[in-house]
């Protein structure tokens, strides 16, 4: 396969995950609007970073007044899984792909990009991973654009409607596998409880709302590595989103 053959079908595999990144995104830009961002800013925002929840927890903690090294801990540790992704994908990647390839390729690496990728038989060229990534890094942007200015032409009763889009979507990836495999319905009850009870308890609840994610979610994955190591075979695999 030609390099732009291999182009074009990453184009084409991508569009599926472009359609589905337009209503995340719109929903982004959006709540950047609504927060009294210009929307060039989102937009800038979107463009160079490509990280879904990361992305909206960081403008969250940043349209708060959160601090920069609680912004910077709280974004690496929910993006800390694309190391992960892009160490397996490299693996799997063309070996005659130069160094500097990987490293501007490697911007694009997200869940779905990711799994796609995977899934190709094959080694993985350059010219396919672009391809793959081009089509949902444009609808990532242009859905944070559309949500941006369209944000003013909406009636307030459909913006409010609207503003809970975000929770139904993490609804939507974390009650699937929760009902399938046990582990993550544990991380899960562990995040929910230990998220309470720095809520509602009167010193824990003085902490910002940023260190709560970090230590939920550090806890929350460090019991479940200790707990349900990778290769235990009593647990079904997960597939990947």
């Amino acid at each position: 396969m030609n390099n732009k053959t291999a182009f074009i079908k990453g184009l084409k595999d991508g569009v599926p995950i472009c359609l589905g990144y337009l209503s995340v995104s719109f929903t982004f830009g959006m709540m950047c609007t609504e927060n009294g961002l210009p929307f060039w800013i989102s937009l800038l925002i979107s463009m160079t970073n490509l990280t879904s929840a990361g992305q909206f927890a960081g403008t969250a903690l940043l349209l708060s007044g959160g601090a920069y090294i609680e912004i910077a801990v709280t974004t690496f540790v929910i993006n800390i899984r694309y190391m992960l992704m892009s160490l397996s994908l490299a693996q799997k990647a063309d070996p005659a792909m130069p160094t500097w390839q990987r490293a501007v390729l490697s911007f694009g690496v997200t869940d779905e990009i990711f799994a796609v990728g995977m899934q190709q038989k094959g080694p993985v060229t350059a010219a396919y991973l672009a391809g793959l990534i081009f089509t949902p890094y444009w609808g990532w942007a242009l859905g944070t654009l559309f949500g941006a200015t369209a944000t003013s032409l909406l009636p307030a009763v459909l913006r409010s409607a609207l503003g809970v889009a975000i929770y139904g979507m993490f609804i939507a990836i974390i009650v699937p596998p929760a009902r399938k495999v046990k582990p993550v319905a544990v991380v899960i009850a562990i995040a929910v409880v230990l998220s309470c009870v720095l809520r509602f308890t009167p010193i824990l609840k003085n902490l910002s709302s940023g260190w709560a994610i970090i230590l939920c979610a550090i806890a929350a994955s460090a019991y479940a590595a200790l707990r349900y190591p990778a290769g235990d075979e009593d647990e079904p695999e997960v597939a990947a989103e």
